[in-house]
């Protein structure tokens, strides 16, 4: 919905009969949204309220409306507005941990998760508002190593697969832009280039970083330099357009 949203914005409007699809979508979304799932991770363990999996279906909904308003579609746009504001007010309550003082994995959980980086990027939360910086900083002191991000902790999250986990490439940029948003600058900056120099001789990554600075998973991986775009466009534009 939100690949959609900025076809729709950006490049052309999308057509009557995939609105009518889209609506389909939302109407299942609107049934299931609620139930546990595997997350963003495909976690090998028992389902859970991933925040980030309800965070999407949050933006699902969000989508779904401005499009509506953009293009004069038809909708049932309050059903979708009672969908978005319940699952918002469902992480508000359920995805916060006043013991971690941060946005958590799942429900019942006091463990972080470098996905709620995105919280800010997909605007779900202000990327100055005090739990969105509580949760960043969270973030920073336990999945963080020297600018290399973790997903996840797997010893506190077990996730059902086996050896090590490396850092998630597309995590680290998700923190450079999430840094850049909070107007950390500076930390934006040295974080995306410590990244840049992780970058094989044609300046492509992998899935993932490890130990020794090893590519490891799969390679090249489009989402990390889907991630990598992004950051780098936000940031330029924070910075003025200077290198």
């Amino acid at each position: 919905m939100d690949a959609a949203y900025l076809y729709n914005k950006y490049g052309t409007p999308i057509a009557y009969d995939l609105w009518v699809n889209l609506g389909r979508l939302l109407s299942w979304l609107d049934k299931h949204w609620d139930e546990p799932d595997a997350g963003i991770w495909e976690v090998r363990a028992t389902p859970q309220h991933h925040v980030y999996s309800k965070m999407m279906c949050w933006v699902a909904f969000e989508r779904a409306m401005r499009m509506a308003r953009a293009r004069r579609r038809p909708g049932p746009d309050g059903k979708w507005r009672q969908a978005r504001d319940r699952i918002y007010q469902e992480i508000i309550d359920k995805g916060w941990s006043d013991e971690r003082q941060a946005f958590v994995q799942h429900y019942a959980s006091t463990h972080l998760d470098a996905s709620l980086l995105l919280m800010p990027l997909v605007k779900f939360m202000g990327p100055s508002d005090p739990r969105m910086l509580a949760t960043l900083e969270r973030i920073q002191q336990t999945l963080v190593a020297d600018s290399l991000v973790y997903r996840y902790d797997p010893e506190l999250t077990p996730d059902g697969l086996a050896g090590r986990e490396g850092t998630f490439s597309m995590c680290s940029f998700w923190l450079v832009e999430c840094l850049t948003r909070a107007g950390r600058l500076d930390e934006a900056r040295l974080t995306f280039e410590k990244m840049l120099t992780y970058a094989n001789h044609l300046g492509l990554y992998a899935e993932e970083i490890g130990p020794s600075g090893e590519a490891l998973g799969n390679f090249p991986q489009a989402l990390t330099h889907l991630a990598l775009i992004s950051a780098a466009a936000n940031l330029d534009r924070a910075l003025g357009g200077k290198s």
